[in-house]
């Protein structure tokens, strides 16, 4: 039997595996008894000699041939029905949520087609491309408000196509004074992204970040932070990374490892819980088994998060997440600057947050008392909700900070304060986030 083991992510793969699958399935395929024998032989024979624990093995093992010989199996005809059955089965005993059996005809075929070195370099184009088109699972980089970086990273794609696009992620986070890098929706992948990413949020010196030892080759391995990167590292940030219980394998390494090393707060849910490295390899019939051949032995904790998943320092639903660390990262932010136009720019920016978090109500008189042209700008009111409008420019809706202080649409460094005199209102202050304010006065 031939064994392909992805140096890519899992969530990479699954891309291009979905397609073939869609393929394989427009063909009708009836099992027979004969094949579904050599399926489940096959199988097992697999997880004897690669599985990571071999007791468990035989104890997976005598399941599935069991239930063989029980005719259990008798009824199902669809490769689909057994390659997801025997998946319930094996994972019930084995709790390993990486381990499954797959129906893939074509993915093999594919393997077996490859002969020629041309065959091969094809083989890896299609790969590429398939990762290309996920943008090498960065999903998106960018400044958020107060200079704090954000990272949505889908999945940790090999470096050796995708370190191009890590480095220019990094590099555009150099200077950020935190970093949120989003796993909610990152299935896996590859070690050595890993320790690309991780590199950048330390110094030069190594640090270890984690041990894999691998069954099939009897061999133990270790992992740590590179020595040079290029560009620009950005160690002193804060770092906050978000999870959700979709966050697995290579995702749950990552924060597992930041967590440990007391390098990274994390924020979300508990973790999936797969820890034990692998990849596919052929059975027969068109089936294959992602089979885990590997452990993760964190040189911390001398263990790691198979089964029990990464816990999170703070726990919230996963879709509050990113709104709760850019609360903490503007607190962090706010309570450590020196500089007093700096901590009035965090404060600002956490007040925004605050006030689109959890918006005040402001009474319907109120709001219609502030109607009216200040000069330049003018105020309506449209279902409800105040408008604002600076002579023909666009129209923003006003989100109430307090009574009488607004933030004008998703314009964030920018609000207006209404003045009140002698239960008048006769003017309308507009306030900036470095300090200036300027003033127009009411005019009708």
């Amino acid at each position: 039997m031939k064994q392909f083991t992805l140096q890519t992510t899992i969530a990479c793969f699954l891309l291009f595996w979905s397609t073939s699958l869609l393929k394989a399935q427009d063909k009708q395929v009836n099992l027979t008894q004969s094949q579904i024998h050599d399926v489940v032989d096959s199988v097992a024979s697999i997880l004897d000699s690669n599985y990571i624990f071999p007791e468990v093995a035989t104890k997976m093992n005598s399941k599935i041939q069991g239930n063989f010989k029980k005719g259990i199996y008798k009824k199902i005809k669809d490769p689909q029905v057994l390659a997801s059955t025997l998946t319930e089965e094996l994972q019930a005993i084995s709790h390993d949520k990486h381990l499954r059996v797959i129906y893939n005809p074509e993915q093999i075929e594919a393997e077996k087609r490859v002969i020629t070195k041309e065959d091969s370099l094809a083989y890896v184009a299609n790969r590429v491309n398939q990762m290309k088109y996920q943008n090498f699972g960065f999903k998106e980089v960018k400044i958020l408000d107060g200079n704090i970086g954000y990272l949505d990273l889908r999945a940790f794609m090999d470096t050796e196509y995708a370190s191009e696009t890590a480095v220019a992620a990094m590099n555009f986070l150099s200077s950020a004074e935190v970093i949120i890098v989003d796993l909610r929706q990152n299935g896996g992948g590859s070690p050595s992204m890993i320790q690309l990413i991780t590199s950048y949020l330390f110094r030069s010196d190594p640090v270890h970040l984690n041990n894999f030892y691998n069954r099939s080759a009897d061999r133990s391995s270790q992992t740590w932070t590179l020595p040079h990167v290029p560009g620009k590292r950005n160690p002193d940030a804060k770092v906050f990374v978000l999870t959700s219980s979709s966050t697995f394998s290579a995702a749950e390494e990552f924060s597992y490892n930041l967590k440990h090393l007391e390098r990274a707060t994390l924020i979300g849910e508990t973790t999936g819980g797969g820890a034990h490295p692998g990849g596919t390899i052929n059975a027969t019939e068109g089936f294959m088994v992602w089979t885990p051949t590997g452990r993760a032995i964190n040189p911390i904790t001398k263990t790691n998060w198979e089964g029990t998943g990464v816990v999170p320092h703070i726990k919230v639903k996963a879709d509050e997440a990113l709104k709760v660390a850019e609360m903490k990262a503007l607190e962090y932010l706010a309570k450590e600057a020196t500089d007093p136009a700096l901590k009035h720019r965090y404060n600002w920016a956490l007040t925004n947050k605050k006030a689109l978090s959890n918006p005040m109500t402001v009474k319907q008189s109120v709001l219609k008392s502030y109607v009216g042209t200040y000069e330049v700008r003018k105020i309506t009111m449209e279902n409800g909700e105040l408008i604002y409008q600076r002579e023909n420019r666009g129209k923003h809706k006003l989100v109430p900070i307090s009574e009488n202080e607004f933030m004008v649409g998703n314009i964030s460094f920018f609000r207006i304060r209404f003045i009140k005199e002698n239960n008048k209102i006769v003017a309308l202050e507009g306030l900036y986030d470095n300090g200036r304010s300027d003033k127009n006065l009411k005019t009708d």
